[in-house]
């Protein structure tokens, strides 16, 4: 039999369903892929101690023909600034090295409700706020494809722990693109999705807003709507989610009207990456969808300073609230801090009025056009240890150069999603990223499912 630890999670629900695999067998071999890969990735930082007896509990319920859900046995990981119950949430930060939650975030209260397998947690940047993953706490994360470099962030130990085969699934968060980005630079799926689709409560202060959300990753689209289904239950205590339709997925997507964004302005892109998404872009267009190549439906600068004073006070707004008003390790987010506090209410309130003006104008787009298509990333991974790369296709870029793709989607309270594409001639992964509008979750589903068959991804693996 294929090793346990290179299966989807629904092929592994479907060898215990037939009992010709059981969820303490497929532990087992995790965790030792786990003790000999973790130390080289340092994707997982923290580990569940309830692992096992979670396993033999699953176990017998399969045995006696009554699992709690569809995934019932499978493994997943918990990115460092999700909380579950007695496992450390330091958020990358000394600040919170000793924080140890009581209650679960509402997501992984359900997936342990439905007898998933919790396997630990994934590390991340200093309070999820940059596109690296390196900490004081644990240290610096590592890319599966190339060890030299980072599998981007925030959510670098979540995307690095599938891609490795370290658990078929993992919970990360998106408040800027940190799932989507990181999805892209380790060849896995990765979905940041419709505000309130997956509620959430019971978690750490919402520095971002609702710009940021809990969102699956996975191998395959078929994983990532087994999970959702577990996860998109609306929930009172998130009134985002009463307002969205019940989650579903079309058997077949509509042949859409997708607008092919390549380059955003005079920011560069890797030519790898731009040859590889045109070359995405093309093949949707041989499936029937209608693409065309057009500039972004918004002002990239507007976008910039929207969420630059959102991130800005966030981490302010937090720091001032610990004892003391400490500052972050990472000097960026010193940096970063210092411009929240000084940044005036007014200032602020501005802010929050033109996103409210920029959210209206992108759902008018959305009534004359189906998607937005456009690479995850404008950069190939680099040096695991540097916060970014210092430039892409020989131009000088800043901390944001390789991300500015993503963020656009989370300010307008969109979905998105990414999808690998042919890797880089060094077998470096590269995705793209469709963006649609609000509930478009189910969509999104298809389309990766109707990609996957025709260009599929899941069978590679990095040589680990």
């Amino acid at each position: 039999m294929t090793d346990p630890c290179l299966l989807p999670a629904t092929e592994l629900a479907a060898l215990f369903r037939a009992r010709s695999l059981s969820p303490v067998e497929a532990l087992a071999a995790l965790e030792t892929r786990i003790a000999r890969l973790n130390p080289v990735l340092n994707a997982l930082v923290a580990r569940a101690p309830e692992a096992a007896a979670a396993a033999q509990a699953s176990e017998a319920r399969w045995r006696a023909g009554t699992p709690l859900s569809a995934l019932d046995g499978v493994p997943f990981s918990v990115k460092d600034n999700i909380t579950v119950a007695g496992l450390p949430c330091a958020w990358g930060s000394p600040l919170y090295a000793s924080f140890v939650p009581e209650v679960d975030e509402l997501p992984v209260a359900r997936l342990r409700a439905a007898g998933l397998v919790p396997l630990g947690k994934t590390n991340v940047p200093e309070f999820t706020l940059q596109g690296y993953t390196d900490n004081s706490v644990h240290g610096v994360t590592r890319n599966p494809w190339n060890t030299a470099l980072t599998p981007g962030g925030s959510s670098g130990g979540a995307v690095a722990a599938v891609a490795a085969g370290l658990g078929p699934l993992a919970l990360g968060t998106d408040g800027g693109g940190s799932i989507r980005r990181p999805a892209s630079h380790a060849g896995v799926v990765g979905l940041k999705p419709t505000p309130g689709r997956i509620p959430r409560c019971d978690g750490l202060p919402a520095i971002l807003l609702d710009c940021e959300q809990i969102g699956p990753i996975a191998r395959t689209a078929a994983d990532l709507v087994a999970l959702l289904h577990l996860l998109t239950p609306p929930d009172a205590r998130d009134p985002a989610s009463l307002a969205l339709a019940a989650f579903a997925v079309p058997a077949t997507p509509p042949r859409l009207r997708i607008r092919y964004v390549a380059t955003y302005g005079a920011n560069p892109v890797d030519p790898e990456i731009s040859a590889s998404c045109a070359a995405a872009a093309r093949a949707l267009a041989a499936l029937g969808h209608h693409v065309d190549e057009a500039p972004p439906p918004f002002d990239q600068d507007e976008v910039n300073a929207i969420f630059g004073a959102i991130g800005q006070s966030g981490l302010a707004w937090l720091l001032d609230s610990l004892p003391g008003q400490p500052s972050p390790v990472a000097e960026p987010l010193r940096q970063m801090a210092a411009a929240g506090r000084a940044l005036s209410g007014a200032a602020l309130f501005g802010a929050l009025d033109a996103l409210a003006g920029y959210r209206r104008r992108m759902v008018q787009f959305f009534e004359t056009t189906d998607l937005i298509m456009t690479p995850a990333a404008a950069a190939l991974p680099w040096p695991a240890a540097e916060s970014h790369p210092p430039e892409i296709a020989g131009q000088p870029v800043g901390p944001r150069g390789h991300a500015v793709f993503t963020a656009f989607a989370n300010l307008a309270g969109c979905p998105g999603i990414a999808l690998p594409c042919a890797p880089s001639a060094a077998g470096l992964p590269i995705g793209f990223q469709l963006v649609g509008p609000r509930g478009a979750d189910g969509l999104f589903c298809a389309m990766a499912a109707e990609w996957e068959a025709t260009h599929p991804w899941a069978q590679r693996w990095p040589a680990l």
